[in-house]
């Protein structure tokens, strides 16, 4: 970290951003940039890497290095490109698509090996590049292009995905609201290891209005809840509601009711390694509870990048070859001098 002072505007290119007129990406960029000036952290130490999709556009529109890698693929170039030079501040930019469907693979072996960098994940449950067919986080019954009659299949929830595959950090947020998404940034940019933020994305040409239920103005306070490491999990106009356990479940409380009181409710532990909680307010859905947003899990454990640096350190202390080119020169060599066989004839 420096002393070094940026604004947005030093992270934004000279490339025409081409977006669709209130896409949410436009959101989502923003909070990036804000965050990125913020860390201290030389331009040419960021890398963006993206995949394919609307979102993969990002590094484009970046003033750093950037890389628009093909279909489902962002992730394992990342990796590639962290263990290779793991001073870089590395972010990945993927869709619904480009990651949970022939970038799945790379999506759950990155988050296990928990390399120490940052997906982000835009989540508008549709494809929207290639004009509207049903994602991998479509619901049930969505009707598409290539689902006229409504799909036939339950969609991913990238969090399960994402505990499932022995994740580390896990948030989610909303493309509308820069603080809270800019203030994930900035914990996912800390955290050491691989950090998954969804961010529930509004496509306006192909799936308009899909996160409405959750963002309406004159019901967001009852149906979001805000999750902060070590406060109480309350949600509603007024603080009014919160989380408690119930017979071994999560059940809405409303304080004052029933004999519940203040100190029932649930306090957010995001550092509990244990992911049993943390599954549970992933799964949260309308309308029999709030959307958890915010950080929901940040745990610590050996990162990959690290753990490999400091292997060939001490497997160099005692190797006997220390190069290529004494590997190429040890064992059983020869050299060809000539081009004559040993009848006199030439080759």
């Amino acid at each position: 970290m420096t002393d070094l002072k940026y604004t947005i505007k030093d992270f934004k290119s000279e490339n025409e951003v081409r977006w669709c007129a209130g896409c949410g990406d436009f959101a989502i960029i923003n909070a990036v940039q804000r965050t990125m000036a913020g860390m201290g952290i030389p331009k040419e130490k960021f890398a963006v890497i993206s995949g394919i999709g609307c979102s993969s556009r990002f590094p484009y529109y970046m003033n750093t290095f950037g890389f628009h890698t093909i279909h489902g693929r962002a992730a394992a170039v990342a990796s590639g490109v962290k263990s290779a030079n793991p001073d870089l501040s590395v972010w990945v930019i993927s869709g619904d698509g480009d990651s949970l469907a022939i970038g799945g693979n790379h999506f759950i072996h990155l988050i296990r090996r928990n390399i120490n960098l940052n997906l982000i994940l835009f989540n508008n449950r549709i494809y929207g590049l290639t004009k509207g067919q049903y994602s991998p986080t479509s619901e049930r019954g969505f009707k598409s292009k290539t689902s006229p009659f409504g799909t036939v299949e339950d969609p991913f929830i990238p969090g399960q995905l994402a505990i499932g595959a022995r994740g580390t950090f896990f948030a989610r947020s909303i493309d509308g609201n820069l603080k809270l998404s800019q203030s994930i940034f900035e914990d996912a940019a800390k955290h050491q290891g691989t950090s998954v933020v969804e961010v529930l994305q509004n496509c306006v040409i192909f799936n308009n209005g899909i996160h409405n239920a959750i963002t309406d103005p004159n019901h967001r306070a009852d149906r979001q809840l805000v999750l902060e490491h070590g406060k109480p999990m309350l949600f509603g106009a007024e603080n009014e509601k919160g989380l408690i356990f119930d017979k071994g479940r999560l059940r809405v409380a409303v304080i004052g009711e029933n004999g519940v009181s203040a100190d029932d409710i649930l306090v957010h532990d995001a550092e509990e390694v244990d992911p049993t909680l943390h599954m549970a307010l992933i799964n949260m859905q309308l309308p029999d509870f709030p959307v958890a947003l915010g950080v929901i899990r940040s745990v610590a454990a050996p990162v990959y990048d690290v753990e490999m640096e400091a292997q060939i350190k001490e497997v160099q202390k005692t190797r006997k070859v220390t190069c290529v080119d004494e590997l190429l020169q040890s064992g059983n060599t020869w050299e060809v001098t000539g081009n004559n066989n040993v009848s006199g004839k030439k080759c």
